[in-house]
């Protein structure tokens, strides 16, 4: 019994090192921050995206002027993935959306498919082959930000493509005074 439980929970800890790995990818491509995409990737990597096939890091030097010119932000939601553990190779399917707000302020969403082998080697799971599966798009209605219009909104940070984003501070503080709407309407 200690063993099957042992062996279950190797698997567990192999899954979330593998589940992290993935959101490096995406994280990483957002933030325009170069470590944290490369490093879901084996050196050797291969990955399929669209028009490009090749290197993780070829791809990161077609992919992210691409975004640079085309939109302000970018947006590779992760949704549910699946993974087939064998020994050290491992094979998952991820659902992704991504999104795009245009320099036009237009908005580009998309979705798909992310077929990844992953190997774990010297202990670590990372991405060897990736083909991107596109399965739909549209460009819907834009509409301003919601809450835009707060006036203090920005001093927890805004939305950034390098490490000047909200999601770097460490330790993480809330500089916004205490406010409830609902107690401000009479």
């Amino acid at each position: 019994m200690a063993s099957d439980r042992e062996s279950r929970l190797g698997e567990l800890l192999d899954k979330q090192d593998i589940m992290e790995c993935l959101a490096r990818f995406s994280r990483g491509m957002d933030r325009f921050d170069r470590d944290i995409y490369l490093s879901a990737f084996h050196e050797d990597a291969e990955t399929a995206a669209g028009p490009f096939v090749g290197s993780a890091a070829d791809c990161w030097e077609w992919a992210i002027p691409m975004h640079e010119a085309g939109q302000i932000l970018t947006h590779h939601a992760l949704l549910q993935t699946t993974i087939d553990l064998d020994g050290d190779t491992a094979h998952t399917e991820t659902y992704y959306q991504f999104t795009g707000r245009n320099r036009d302020e237009s908005l580009w969403v998309a979705g798909g498919r992310y077929i990844d082998r992953l190997e774990r080697r010297a202990g670590q799971w990372k991405i060897a082959l990736r083909t991107n599966v596109i399965e739909w798009g549209f460009v819907p209605q834009p509409m301003a930000i919601p809450f835009a219009d707060v006036p203090d909104i920005a001093l927890n940070g805004v939305s950034s493509r390098n490490a000047e984003d909200p999601s770097y501070q460490r330790p993480l503080v809330n500089r916004r005074a205490p406010r409830n709407p609902a107690r401000e309407q009479g």
